[in-house]
């Protein structure tokens, strides 16, 4: 009977012991599904949001309309023809010819102005203005406008330039002011050559017009020293003739002449600075010598 009872209470412990993973596989199946769970519904909520960047991505590239969410639509392009870039028509020679009639009234008309505002000047044989291809150019002799070795505009030079430059004021044509001198060399305390004399003066006849309202944008100063002489220098009255600043009103329509390269004269000190030239013989004359 004792050992009847011990078998029966074994089995039993026995029976016990063989159900209890029961409740651990029951715990992990629970905690797998609720794992699966958590990832579906996060897979869902990417899928949507993936959905929707989708969709912008389509409509925006590939001009896609999407009526529903995860239903696109493909619209029809619009038929677009490529342009080409337009070319301006090219000038018949019936408007060529009227714009260069034009511009000619309006140099001429300039010119007039001018010869007006400087009446006194062109009488006296001081001031020349003549007409050309290039435009207008208006010779005005140094002395009007400079004491002798100097770039500082006289008094009375200032009131005529400004006259001058209310005229050119009014108009858009290019405008180069170009300083000449005598050949006679000039050495001071602040003009080594007739270059930096010449230069200097046809700035400060610039920065005078500059000042009286002409576009800085239109304007060149030049300095040709002696290098462009309207007449003979073996005299006085032509060295005096020789020294002037001329002011140049540029055609926009006429074609420029080639400009031949200058000469430099033999003992001019620019060629101590040039390449291969050997420095002036020392002039026994001194540097003061005569007016500019």
């Amino acid at each position: 009977m004792r050992r009847n009872r011990r078998h029966r209470q074994s089995d039993e412990i026995n029976h016990e012991n063989h159900d209890r993973w029961l409740v651990s596989y029951a715990d992990f199946i629970t905690l797998l599904f609720a794992f699966f769970v958590v990832m579906y519904a996060l897979s869902s909520v990417n899928e949507g949001k993936y959905r929707v960047l989708s969709d912008s991505l389509i409509s925006a590239f590939r001009n896609v309309t999407v009526n529903e969410p995860g239903d696109p639509v493909i619209a029809t392009p619009p038929n677009v023809t490529p342009t080409r870039p337009i070319t301006p028509a090219k000038p018949s020679n019936e408007e060529i010819e009227v714009r260069r009639q034009t511009e000619v009234k309006r140099m001429t008309t300039m010119a007039e102005d001018i010869r007006k505002v400087l009446e006194p000047l062109t009488r006296g044989g001081q001031v020349h203005v003549t007409e050309g291809a290039r435009g207008i150019t208006v010779e005005i002799n140094a002395s009007v406008l400079f004491q002798p070795g100097d770039a500082t505009l006289a008094p009375s030079a200032v009131t005529v330039l400004r006259a001058v430059a209310q005229v050119l004021a009014r108009a858009e044509f290019p405008i180069t002011v170009e300083g000449h001198t005598d050949n006679i060399p000039i050495s001071n305390t602040r003009f080594a050559s007739n270059w930096e004399l010449s230069a200097v003066r046809a700035s400060s006849v610039v920065r005078l017009f500059i000042e009286s309202g002409v576009i800085g944008t239109r304007l060149t100063a030049a300095g040709y020293a002696d290098q462009r002489p309207v007449t003979d220098n073996t005299n006085e009255e032509g060295r005096a003739r020789n020294r002037r600043v001329g002011i140049l009103i540029e055609s926009m329509t006429g074609e420029r002449p080639p400009r031949a390269p200058g000469q430099i004269r033999e003992g001019d000190p620019i060629r101590s600075i040039l390449p291969g030239e050997a420095p002036p013989p020392a002039s026994s004359a001194g540097g003061n010598e005569a007016p500019r």
